[in-house]
């Protein structure tokens, strides 16, 4: 592997943030020995921060992860059967690594942290039959229901916002947090009509209860440097100044990289670097990226060295140049375009979600999921109550190749009384309810 073209550890000055690098590359853990999503994605990474000294910088601190309990990532999924069909032990330490960079955060041990993990999660949704998009657990959605209820405000709801910066919709985590008005979830990533998941577009707004907290840009494809950095400028840092969150969350996925096999965009470590800083996100967590030699080292290094606010002029990956990099002169003019639309139908939401209907005081949608990886579909019924008081009750019916019709019940975080007496209700009804082969309940609010 070509070495970067800096030796940060030496004679460098101190970091102006300090960063906590929580570091688990799954040894033992891949889909097949030459699937995308294998070992060798953190393993160079490795190499290349020992080799250019990052550990060496004070400020920047190694940490391994904690391993995730199993009721912590039911927290954030109904997982069916159960946790461990759906998961292994590398799922529980990736989740646990992002938990641990959170702790480091919220704990005051550390002003930034970066969880360089596998596998990873963001396709992953709130309901998990299987592997989708190489993802089973969700672990941003797992650390922020760690951080809602271990670091809660004692006077209102934490208000974190999620920057998924993946190449690829973020449609778990969007599925996730679709009605929760505390969660602001927004993806910027290759369109949708030209990249899996087929998702991510303008219309998709949020759910009933939190219409505008979901912001979808799909750029297009070789969108470059100049189309990110006018994208998080003109639409990202207006949103995030309005929303005012308390967390800052990056889904830091590094396949819009120009050398990645999966993807056709062309940003490099240089515009990572640059987003980062213009971002300035309190918690990063690793989500894809697929050129393993190309890409993955310089990337987190630049990554590192932004979150620690230090200098990273001197990275560059072997195959740059301008050439591979240049942007399309349309491509500006359409992401100009499409952030006029972006901070239009944030601040003016539609008055109700595009998907599905209103039935008997719920607002229900019909979802066809295809597991990718698994090769499972998935039928669900998901009725969320139009509730004037709180963000409403959801009730989702599943049922796919691997698993008979379950129920499952999520009473969201702040439910009202009435919400929260009709989900257990719900749930009660549905345990007497033989046609279901499975039925689990989610309280958001702790003692619900």
């Amino acid at each position: 592997m070509q070495k970067a073209s800096m030796e940060c550890g030496k004679g460098m000055e101190e970091a102006q943030r300090s960063l906590g690098v929580v570091f688990f590359p799954a040894f033992d853990w891949a889909i097949s020995p030459t699937h995308p999503e294998r070992e060798e994605r953190l393993l160079y990474t490795r190499d290349q921060l020992l080799e250019e000294g990052l550990f060496d910088i004070p400020g920047i601190t190694e940490y391994p992860p904690v391993f995730a309990q199993e009721s912590w990532l039911e927290r954030a999924h109904f997982c069916l059967p159960d946790v461990s069909s759906v998961s292994t032990e590398s799922h529980l330490a990736s989740a646990g690594g992002a938990i641990t960079a959170a702790r480091l955060v919220m704990e005051n041990k550390e002003q930034r942290a970066f969880a360089l993990v596998r596998p990873p999660g963001h396709h992953a949704m709130r309901v998990v039959h299987g592997n989708r998009g190489f993802c089973n657990i969700n672990n941003e959605a797992v650390m922020i229901e760690y951080i809602r209820d271990h670091y809660p405000l004692p006077d209102r709801p934490l208000r974190i916002a999620i920057v998924d910066t993946d190449v690829h919709h973020g449609d778990g985590s969007q599925d996730v947090f679709w009605n929760d008005p505390y969660t602001l979830f927004i993806s910027l990533h290759q369109d949708g009509r030209t990249l899996y998941p087929g998702s991510g577009f303008l219309s998709e707004c949020g759910g009933p209860g939190a219409l505008g907290r979901t912001i979808n840009l799909p750029l297009p494809p070789s969108t470059s440097d100049a189309g990110y950095l006018y994208a998080v400028e003109h639409a990202v840092l207006p949103i995030l100044k309005s929303f005012q969150p308390d967390i800052i969350i990056n889904s830091a996925g590094q396949d819009n990289h120009f050398t990645d096999p999966l993807a056709n965009m062309r940003l490099t470590a240089q515009g990572y670097a640059a987003l980062n800083r213009a971002i300035n996100p309190h918690i990063a967590v690793l989500e894809g990226g697929y050129s393993i030699r190309g890409a993955l080292p310089y990337v987190n290094l630049a990554i590192c060295l932004a979150l620690a606010g230090l200098p990273t002029d001197d990275i560059r990956e072997p195959e740059w140049n301008t050439d591979v990099t240049r942007q399309p002169s349309k491509v500006m003019s359409h992401i100009e375009r499409l952030c006029d639309q972006v901070l239009d139908l944030y601040h003016r939401p539609p008055s109700h979600p595009v998907e599905g209907r209103e039935e008997k005081g719920f607002w229900v949608r019909q979802k066809h999921i295809f597991y990718d990886t698994d090769m499972l579909s998935e039928g669900q019924r998901e009725a969320i109550r139009l509730c004037p008081d709180c963000p409403g009750l959801t009730v989702i019916e599943t049922a796919s190749d691997r698993v008979s019709r379950s129920l499952c019940v999520l009473i969201p975080r702040h439910a009202c009384a009435r919400c929260a007496q009709e989900g257990r209700e719900v749930y009660e009804q549905g345990q007497k309810n033989s046609r279901y082969a499975y039925v689990r309940l989610l309280a958001g609010d702790a003692g619900i």
